[in-house]
């Protein structure tokens, strides 16, 4: 009986399928990262990946709580930059706001900020993406309340195994605000005639 077990196996023990998780949800992460012209392995669109439709279903979980933290700490350090110096580290101006009490209530507030970083490092293991996560993809979805994420199945097979493929894509820009007009569609019966009484 699989009583409350949750989520699929994907073949794999569960230290493997941690393993692979996380390296796909930092793999889609590192999609949005700076590429130069000629790196080898550069993303082909960035914040895409393609992979199995149950892989793909189980990292979204995932990448949503990261991207749900994020956008918490983003929140804290908001909060925090009130209180912060724009002096330079160890001059006089910074040492003195170092022994005040703004610097207090600066650590205070950026403590859940730091919090939210080294939770989404752990989950993902990687320390790259998580930088990208809280720089680049968090503030675009500081107004979105959840989904932040789709699934698209593709219509051709994996080569190899013929395993179902999808994508995984963040929401975001690229989509339409209002959609295309429908077609008209003219038919090609010609115009009744109306009958005239003869």
């Amino acid at each position: 009986m699989r009583h409350r077990r949750k989520g699929r196996v994907l073949g794999r023990s569960p230290s493997h399928q941690r393993a692979l998780l996380r390296n796909l949800a930092s793999a889609l992460m590192l999609t949005e990262r700076d590429v130069e012209v000629d790196e080898v392995g550069a993303p082909g669109v960035a914040g895409r990946i393609i992979t199995t439709v149950a892989k793909a279903k189980e990292v979204r979980p995932l990448v949503e709580r990261c991207i749900t933290i994020a956008k918490r700490g983003l929140v804290a350090a908001e909060k925090a930059r009130e209180f912060s110096v724009s002096a330079d580290r160890d001059s006089a101006e910074w040492k003195k706001w170092r022994t005040s009490e703004v610097w207090q209530k600066w650590a205070a507030a950026s403590a859940p900020s730091v919090t939210a970083r080294r939770r989404v490092v752990t989950l993902l293991g990687d320390k790259k993406a998580a930088r990208i996560l809280f720089e680049k993809i968090a503030p675009r979805f500081v107004d979105r309340p959840g989904g932040y994420t789709r699934i698209l199945k593709l219509a051709t097979p994996r080569l190899g195994d013929a395993g179902p493929r999808a994508l995984i894509e963040f929401v975001g820009n690229e989509d339409r605000a209002e959609r295309a007009p429908a077609p008209k569609v003219q038919s090609s019966r010609p115009p009744r005639s109306s009958k005239s009484g003869a």
